[in-house]
């Protein structure tokens, strides 16, 4: 093998280590979390369903920003996006409520078309994901999230309410980072 062969291969090794590590979730921070109301869109769905190129989610988001959904929201708490998913069947193979909207200081008025969901208060482990592309960075996060163990989640998953974060981070949805709130025991 040649130096220039071998120099090489020790890069690509190197840049494999490298993404390794940043695919290698950092412990999450556990913050504990009082219950909030959020106004948005709703619909019914499962994993399975967002997986087979019936779900919903997507279409969810589309109609969010084209038909400006967040300036419709009354008695908005601050300028943040949440995605909410709740009201959980089962676990992650069951089916959930997943709702688009915004924290509210009062869900006394509730627009036509929009649900008020409560999040009870709880405990949360929230992670941040990697800059990039929202389409790409949060199913990524999610999926490395799936895969951790209850002592690297931090507690046992409750699938009472998890929730995405987009703030001021995610506001150019091709450079985007968001953090995602896992609800725990």
């Amino acid at each position: 093998m040649n130096v220039l062969t071998f120099s090489t291969l020790t890069l690509a090794l190197l840049g494999l280590l490298a993404s390794q590590r940043e695919r290698t979730p950092s412990k999450p921070q556990i913050l504990s979390e009082s219950s909030f109301t959020v106004i948005g869109i709703s619909a019914r769905t499962t994993n399975a369903q967002e997986m087979s190129g019936r779900g919903v989610i997507g279409k969810m988001w589309q109609r969010f920003m084209s038909e400006q959904i967040l300036a419709k929201i009354p008695n908005r708490a601050d300028s943040n996006t949440l995605a909410l998913y709740t009201d959980y069947e089962s676990d992650a193979t069951g089916a959930y409520t997943f709702v688009l909207g915004a924290k509210v200081t009062s869900d006394a008025k509730i627009p036509d078309g929009m649900v008020a969901v409560k999040v009870p208060a709880g405990k949360y482990s929230v992670f941040t994901t990697d800059r990039g592309p929202t389409v790409k960075v949060v199913p990524a996060a999610w999926a490395r999230i799936w895969s951790l163990s209850k002592s690297q989640l931090g507690g046992q998953r409750a699938y009472k309410t998890d929730f995405e974060l987009y703030g001021p981070e995610a506001a150019d949805p091709q450079n985007a980072q968001v953090q995602i709130h896992v609800g725990i025991k």
